[in-house]
């Protein structure tokens, strides 16, 4: 039997560091849907609760090895509480209070290159698209959420990436009035009926 023991995990001073650089190369090498918890923790040489115990979670863990200190897992679970009508809002707000507080060059230097622009948008895929598609629910969540992700990486490319100067230039609380109702029409519209198939009377 494993001796289990409780209190602080034991491991090296560097664990955290060694995590991170071990994170990063397989981030970049096979994106985030192909990194696995028990290969960062295998290529660091450390026990896999190790990451639970500094980072919480891989999503934890993803910001960090990558620089991007705008991917806070904490607040999108802030977001993806309360009432459905003022979810669009407080998406918003998560992006706009996450990128507003990073210099705008660390971020754009995070993602210089197509490998970490590529595990960014596995991230968005696995992470941002499905948690908002469990929240909204219902059989076209998932097209309902991909439009709101679309919505929501149009404001982070036009204002922080590659920035258009009146969408840079709007106050934080300008682009939640701005994009709130593009975000809000693609959370709450039902997804339109393909051809063929008969509506539905509601």
């Amino acid at each position: 039997m494993l001796n289990k023991t409780r209190g602080r995990p034991r491991g090296n001073p560097d664990t955290k560091a060694r995590l991170v650089e071990a994170a990063r190369a397989l981030f970049l090498a096979h994106g985030y849907q192909g990194t696995t918890v028990r290969a960062i923790a295998g290529r660091a040489g450390v026990d896999s609760a190790l990451i639970t115990y500094h980072f919480g979670s891989k999503r934890g863990l993803f910001g960090q090895a990558l620089n991007l200190f705008c991917v806070d897992p904490a607040a999108l679970d802030q977001a993806l509480r309360g009432d459905p009508a003022g979810l669009a809002d407080r998406l918003l707000n998560a992006v706009t209070t996450l990128w507003d507080a990073t210099a705008p060059t660390e971020n754009r230097m995070a993602l210089q290159d197509d490998d970490a622009m590529r595990a960014l948008r596995g991230y968005l895929e696995s992470e941002l698209v499905v948690r908002i598609a469990e929240f909204l629910g219902g059989p076209d969540a998932t097209e309902r959420a991909t439009a709101a992700v679309g919505v929501l990486g149009g404001v982070i490319f036009t204002r922080y990436l590659n920035p258009v100067r009146p969408v840079a230039a709007l106050p934080s609380a300008e682009v939640r009035r701005v994009f709130g109702p593009a975000l809000r029409a693609a959370l709450h519209t039902r997804a339109a009926r393909r051809p063929g198939v008969r509506p539905s009377i509601d």
